[in-house]
Formats: C-alpha cells, sequence, structure tokens
C-alpha cells in the first residue's frame, strides 16, 4: 500500500499575528479561513516542547488554490526575540513567492500596506523557460517574500 503524501501549509510565526495576515490579505488576496485557532493544553504543549505554551492565528486560502496548500499565520504567548532580519541566503526556509500579473502594482500595494523593497527589478530571460520579471521584498516582520511574473517566449 502506497503512502500518500500531500503539501498542506507552510507557517509564519508573527510578532502580530492578525496585523501580518491582514496584509497577506490586503496584499496578496489571501482568503482567511475560519475558524481562527486557538491553542492549549496538553496535547499542544507535548507537540511543542513548550510548557503551557498557548497559540494563536489563523489559516489564509492563497490565491490560485480552492484547498490548500494554506499560509499559516500563528503568534505564541510566549515573546520571541529574533536577534536580526534574514537575509535571502540564510540556511533554512527563505521566502515565500507569488506569481502576479504586475509586479510593479504588486510591490507599490506591499509598500504601501508596511513592507519594504529588499533587492532591485530585474527582468531577465532564461533560455527555454520565458522572460522572468522578479523583485524580492519583505513583509512587516521582515519575512522575505519574491514576486514574480512569468512571460513565455
Amino acid at each position: 500500500m502506497r503512502n500518500e503524501i500531500k503539501f498542506v501549509h507552510t507557517n509564519i510565526i508573527a510578532k502580530d499575528w492578525k496585523n501580518l495576515a491582514q496584509f497577506y490579505i490586503d496584499v496578496f488576496e489571501c482568503e482567511p479561513i475560519y475558524p481562527e485557532r486557538d491553542l492549549y493544553g496538553d496535547w499542544i504543549d507535548k507537540m511543542t516542547k513548550i510548557t503551557k505554551v498557548k497559540i494563536r492565528g489563523i489559516h489564509l486560502k492563497l490565491p490560485g488554490y480552492d484547498n490548500g496548500p494554506t499560509l499559516e499565520i500563528f503568534g505564541y504567548s510566549e515573546k520571541l526575540e529574533k536577534p536580526n532580519s534574514p537575509l535571502i541566503n540564510d540556511q533554512g526556509f527563505s521566502h515565500i513567492a507569488f506569481h502576479v500579473s504586475d509586479v510593479e502594482k504588486t510591490m507599490n500595494r506591499l509598500i504601501a500596506k508596511g513592507g519594504e523593497k529588499y533587492g532591485e527589478l530585474i527582468e531577465k530571460e532564461i533560455k527555454g523557460i520565458g522572460i522572468l520579471k522578479a523583485i524580492y521584498a519583505r513583509d512587516p516582520e521582515c519575512n522575505i517574500i519574491e514576486i514574480q511574473n512569468w512571460k513565455k517566449v
């Protein structure tokens, strides 16, 4: 019997999960999937290895998908201090990416909603694939986002 495997979500731990979720709703047209999560108790203590942990947050439906995968934005009751903002070449998860029809328009909306530009806008033909127009940016909590558009040649 084959073990069925399906990707279900990517999680971002936020300082202010409600504000960060609203950013992804406003900029990338993600949609909230209710109910909001309010996780606590022995079961989540065992899973996280944190005693008396309390986690709140929400799953967001990603644009272009009806039944997942989702973007899960959670906040922990314990405040964690992050020493530095992540860099594009840090080990581990680096960024999430969104394909958009208008990269500049999306970038302007991102900045208006509290995000910031990370790198420069590029346009490059990748032989055999197409023309990539893309830029890296940061959300209000410094997570890296790639905004991209591919055109076939």
